[in-house]
This record gives C-alpha cells, sequence and structure tokens, in this order.
C-alpha cells in the first residue's frame, strides 16, 4: 500500500462517514441547529464544497464549478441564516459531495507520489505544511464537520449510525 492509497482511503472514509449521517435526513433536517449559534447541516455542506473546490484550486486542480451565488451563501458571514430558501436541498448537497469526492481523487490520483513531501501551497502551510497534508485535509474536513452532525442527529431522534 502506498502513502496515495492511505490519503484515497482517509478521502473516501471521510465521505461515507457523510452519508451515513446525512442519508436518512429530510431537507428540512439540515436546517437545525444544534444548540443557538452552531452551523446546521446545509451551511456545513456547502461550506464544505466550497472549501473542498477553494483547496483543489489552490493545489493547482480542476475543481466543479459551483452554482451562482453558492459561495456567499455559505460564507462565515451567512452562517447565522436560517431561511431555507437560501440553501440548497440535500440531493443538490449530495451532488455537489459526490463531484468534489471525484475532483479530491482525480487530484490525488494526478500527484505524482515522489512530491508528497514537498511544501504545500503558501496559503495552506498553516494547516497543511506538505502537498500530503494538503490532500488528507480534503478528507478530514468533510469528516471533522460529520462529527457536528452527531447532535442535531439526537436531537432529531436519530440513532447511531454504527
Amino acid at each position: 500500500m502506498t502513502a496515495k492509497d492511505i490519503i484515497r482511503k482517509v478521502v473516501e472514509s471521510s465521505y461515507m462517514l457523510v452519508h451515513l449521517d446525512v442519508d436518512d435526513l429530510a431537507d428540512a433536517d439540515l436546517m437545525v441547529r444544534s444548540v443557538p449559534k452552531a452551523n446546521h447541516i446545509a451551511w456545513q455542506l456547502g461550506h464544505m464544497a466550497a472549501g473542498t473546490r477553494h483547496m483543489l484550486g489552490l493545489l493547482g486542480r480542476e475543481a466543479p464549478g459551483l452554482p451562482d451565488g453558492f459561495e456567499a451563501a455559505h460564507s462565515r458571514e451567512a452562517s447565522a441564516c436560517d431561511d431555507p430558501a437560501k440553501f440548497r436541498t440535500k440531493a443538490e448537497y449530495l451532488a455537489l459531495m459526490e463531484q468534489m469526492k471525484a475532483a479530491t481523487l482525480a487530484a490525488i490520483d494526478a500527484t505524482p507520489e515522489g512530491t508528497l513531501g514537498d511544501p504545500a501551497p503558501e496559503a495552506m502551510r498553516e494547516y497543511a505544511p506538505t502537498v500530503a497534508d494538503a490532500l488528507l485535509v480534503l478528507g478530514w474536513h468533510w469528516m471533522m464537520h460529520a462529527g457536528q452532525f452527531v447532535p442535531i442527529r439526537r436531537k432529531l431522534g436519530k440513532g447511531p449510525q454504527f
């Protein structure tokens, strides 16, 4: 097994966890906050898609486009918004998520194994010092947010997924 194989597994398992936590939710459930001022799942899914697009761009890799106004609707400034009309459906978020996953896996495949220890792009080095770290962030960012979905699931009366 190579380092790229391990990075790929981190990315794939991160997306799997998001699916496990979201698949049985309704569109309206995505707007629930675990506590006041915590981010709802709709905002987080959009934030992750926009963040993945941004990081792929920093790495010089292809990234799927996002609908007009998407990044603004999922900016830090918009995180307090509770208007469902400003957000997407679960199906739309999941479709974007799959596009980001495919682009991330393609970025991993396109990265030569010998460059994984090279410095990451300057804008990423604070949280991802090497190219390998930057590719791993593309997975664990989704996993970190999936952990934030658990209190919302409990609030909605949903049980553990495994």
